[in-house]
């Protein structure tokens, strides 16, 4: 170790003695220190075959630099090599097969040095600086000023680090910063298998990376300063890694007055110099502070306990759909001769997460403060398959989540723990998350697989490294703990760790690093979700009949079940070129040795496209690209609001929740995505969003019965409405009655089956099922509904509606859109509201829309709030299935 450089990145131990280094070891964390600033902008790089130089020369600010090109960080090489137009797009056609991928290249083709000149002086007598890495993929040498920071090559993705460079640092304020950047080793072999050839998951690194079925390769397998660089400047006392526990106990509601939280705190502190240092440290929530006195031996870092606080009256977090997420921003400070050696804050939302087993579903059942809560959730797999982080980004796809009424983002094994950012953004909109750590069935051996290099009893014991993993596991647990949203923790997906791994998780990290939330060892083990039908423990994942959902039991608590999310016109034209804009073609199985099969594009199939077989034909060929997106989107919504709907209503019968497989893409992929990697939303986000209401009517399909599902905690008196349309606009009311239903339950009303059969007999009809309370609208569902041959032959040849649409600023950046259909006229059936760029007519991203893919009885109105940060005059465009495209200015 040398002198001027005290380190805390961990070097390997065995695992047997490595809890109690674990307990104190890794890097501050948690909104802002005292001052902290990010080291972004100005980095350059270059590939280390062109650079003679070794780091410490490399680093020596009087050296020029030369030949090197601006880089991006945090970043990877890839990244940077687009931003410097060296590579094309890989997420646009088959750019990607231009791009030399490292397994044929070799490592040495995507090593890079980055460096960064920064200033930043000589601290004072008794202040500390910081140098800190949130993540660098995969092993990394550090220089500063001519020095080598790290003794031994630094390896793991998920790995923090930090190096004291107060002694470092040159006089002048003039630094460099030096890093060479090497890829995972082994790379894995992108042939085509789930995870390549499975060897990628012999690192401590993502899995997808060599390929997965819903995404090509990734050239450089993520090599880079992925994640964010910071400075930190501190006294004598550097604070790391505080830990806000909050227990509430008994049952609550939201609002009104509230009984007491309790709240348990405790820090590392990390003293860096070489004498005692005496102090307080201090903890403050809502104007109220508890504190304890410590003194720090040198060179040591002391877990502190502060003592337990008593909160009155709290202001309680519940995910979304439940109640308010209310976050209080704590801080917690070190104060020394009555000065503040260092501070962090700390963004706090009191609640308490429960799990029980139910014993009618054989399912684990999840409650927050003390009320159970029906899961409904999507499956994440990283915001940019490149990396290309960012809160903003993070901000809007959980909005876009909590969109979706959903009220949990499962984290898939095969990608990162996420980031900070990531779990701000779910704390603010009241997303529940479960946080699967790094393994996969198919590349760590669940499955036998001819594409695997190594036999399935070898990659049970991928990584090759199980002390990294831990050390990894144990930073990363302390990076993310605090957040309220974080439910969940989860061991692998499809798969646990190596036993011994698993052991060590179970029976010392968790206890020890967080011990408030209940650790699944692999996503579809038996203790999350039994496994009744003897099959895999989740799925299916293709598209499926809309009455499967509510004829079919399948798994309790199903992790992963999924389907098609083909995007519009719009949305495909921005990956896939003119030429390949060519129709899908389903061919029918001509017996049971010749099988349907879809015959589609090359450039289709190379962004994953999956089929919607014979769900688009009941609509009428499709003439065009252009029209089968457009048919497509009325399967998607169909599908997805169907899906939740057989869920929900089994809720605590069948059910204690589901997890779409999946709702977000990070890239340009033609399969499971409520919305494309570009934020625009399909129509599955919006089926998803009817289905997923909190209070809400649906009409059963297998028995006719109109059906009522109560999320809440209290019991309604609310008024059912039911209306039939047919495809000239004339209505019949079958049912119009008052109903009440319990807190958190379901409840079914007198079916009407044979009403509506014979409604829809010859060219089908619309179904309008509406939920009053009083003059306030709950809920309002709208199917159409096929004829008794399963054709949708009336919305094939539906008249023009002559819905028009006015559009109104009531905020900052939030429109109000109301669409009218005047009466004696047909529904307008199904209509796209988007906000376009006044020249182009292209659509603005990202939007929010409170309804999307509306349909509007005669003589009525809708109301669609839309909500966008662009800038300049936008307008607002409408275009449904029997109504004309129009444009109108924002007034």
């Amino acid at each position: 170790m040398k002198e001027a450089a005290y380190k805390l990145a961990l070097v390997y131990k065995p695992i047997c003695s490595l809890i109690a280094l674990l307990l104190v070891a890794g890097c501050c964390i948690q909104a802002s220190a005292q001052t902290r600033y990010e080291l972004k902008m100005g980095w350059v790089c270059a590939p280390v075959t062109t650079i003679k130089a070794d780091g410490n020369l490399l680093s020596n600010p009087a050296l020029p630099l030369t030949g090197m090109k601006p880089a991006v960080v945090p970043g990877t090489v890839l990244t940077t090599l687009l931003q410097n137009k060296q590579v094309p797009d890989p997420f646009y056609g088959m750019n990607n097969e231009q791009i030399p991928d490292i397994y044929t290249t070799g490592r040495d083709h995507y090593t890079y040095w980055f460096v960064k000149d920064f200033r930043e002086t000589l601290p004072a007598d008794g202040q500390q600086v910081w140098l800190q890495f949130r993540g660098v993929n995969y092993g990394c040498d550090i220089y500063l000023n001519g020095s080598r920071l790290n003794d031994t090559t630094f390896k793991g993705m998920y790995l923090r680090q930090q190096y004291n460079i107060s002694k470092l640092l040159r006089k002048d304020g003039k630094n460099r910063l030096a890093v060479i950047v090497y890829p995972p080793d082994p790379v894995g072999n992108p042939n085509g298998g789930q995870g390549g050839d499975g060897t990628i998951a012999k690192n401590v690194t993502l899995q997808y990376v060599a390929g997965w079925d819903w995404i090509q390769p990734i050239r450089d397998r993520n090599t880079g300063i992925w994640d964010k660089v910071f400075i930190e400047k501190t006294g004598s006392i550097n604070i790391q890694n505080p830990h806000v526990v909050t227990v509430v106990p008994g049952t609550r509601k939201p609002g009104g007055l509230q009984q007491p939280a309790m709240i348990h705190v405790s820090a590392e502190l990390l003293n860096a110099g070489d004498k005692t240092i005496s102090g307080k440290l201090r903890y403050t929530i809502a104007g109220v502070s508890i504190s304890q006195r410590v003194s720090l031996p040198a060179n040591t870092n002391t877990l502190v306990r502060l003592p337990e606080m008593i909160m009155r009256n709290p202001k309680l977090w519940w995910p979304a759909g439940y109640g308010a997420q209310n976050l209080y921003v704590s801080k917690l400070e070190f104060i020394e001769d009555g000065k503040v050696a260092d501070m962090e804050t700390i963004s706090v939302g009191i609640r308490q997460i429960r799990r029980e087993w139910n014993g009618t579903t054989l399912s684990s059942q999840f409650s927050v403060n003390g009320q159970k809560i029906f899961i409904k959730g999507g499956n994440w797999i990283i915001s940019d398959a490149m990396l290309r982080l960012s809160a903003k980004r993070y901000d809007a796809e959980v909005r876009l989540h909590r969109d979706m009424n959903l009220n949990l983002i499962r984290i898939w094994g095969g990608a990162l723990l996420e980031r900070p950012e990531f779990y701000a953004a779910c704390d603010k909109y009241g997303m529940l998350v479960f946080q699967d750590f790094w393994m996969s069935g198919d590349c760590n051996g669940r499955w036998n697989d001819p594409r695997k290099l190594e036999s399935r009893q070898v990659r049970r014991q991928y990584p090759d490294d199980h002390g990294l993993f831990i050390r990894s596991a144990a930073d990363g647990i302390k990076l993310i703990r605090n957040h309220a949203s974080l439910a969940i923790w989860c061991g692998g997906n499809e798969i646990t760790p190596p036993d011994d791994i698993l052991k060590v998780m179970k029976d010392s990290l968790f206890p020890a690093l967080d011990g408030t939330r209940y650790f699944f060892d692999y996503s579809n083990s038996d203790s999350m979700s039994k496994n009744i039908l003897n099959g895999g423990g989740d799925g299916p994942y293709t598209i499926q009949p809309t009455d499967t959902f509510w004829k079919f039991r399948t798994y309790p608590f199903n992790s992963e079940v999924g389907s098609v999310g083909l995007g519009d016109y719009e949305s495909l034209e921005r990956f896939i070129p003119k030429e390949n804009m060519i129709v899908p073609e389903y061919v029918p199985a001509v017996s049971s040795e010749i099988k349907a099969v879809e015959k589609v594009d090359p450039v289709w199939e190379y962004h994953r496209y999956i089929g919607y077989e014979n769900y688009i034909s009941p609509y009428g060929k499709p003439s065009g690209v252009r029209d089968f997106a457009l048919k497509g989107q009325l399967v998607n919504y169909n599908q997805y609001r169907s899906l939740m709907e057989g869920f929900s209503a089994r809720m605590w019968d069948w059910y204690t929740g589901t997890i779409i497989w999946k709702t977000q893409n990070p890239w340009t992929a033609l399969r499971g995505q409520m919305y494309d990697y570009y934020l625009d939303p399909n129509a599955c986000l919006y089926g998803l969003r009817s289905g997923s209401e909190p209070v809400h009517v649906m009409y059963n399909p297998l028995n006719g019965a109109p059906m009522v599902v109560n999320n809440s905690f209290e019991s309604l008196k609310l008024q059912l409405l039911i209306t039939a349309v047919d495809m000239d606009g004339r209505s019949t009311v079958l049912r119009q009655d008052n109903i009440e239903i319990g807190a958190s339950a379901v409840k079914d009303f007198e079916p009407i089956k044979r009403e509506v059969d014979e409604l829809k007999k010859n060219d089908g009809t619309f179904l309008s099922i509406r939920l009053m309370n009083n003059k306030e609208l709950v809920s309002d569902n709208f199917y159409w509904l096929p004829n008794e041959q399963q054709q949708y032959l009336g919305l094939q040849h539906i008249g023009q509606a002559a819905a028009s649409i006015t559009a109104r600023r009531v905020g900052q950046g939030k429109v109000q859109v109301t669409i009218t259909n005047p009466a004696n006229g047909t529904v307008a059936f199904f209509n796209r509201l988007s906000l376009v760029n006044a020249q182009t007519k292209k659509r603005l991203m990202p939007v929010y829309y409170s309804d999307n893919y509306v349909s509007v009885l005669p003589g009525e109105q809708k109301k669609v709030l839309l909500e966008y940060e662009a800038n300049g005059k936008p307008l607002v465009s409408l275009q449904g299935w029997n109504v004309k495209e129009q444009f109108v200015s924002i007034q």
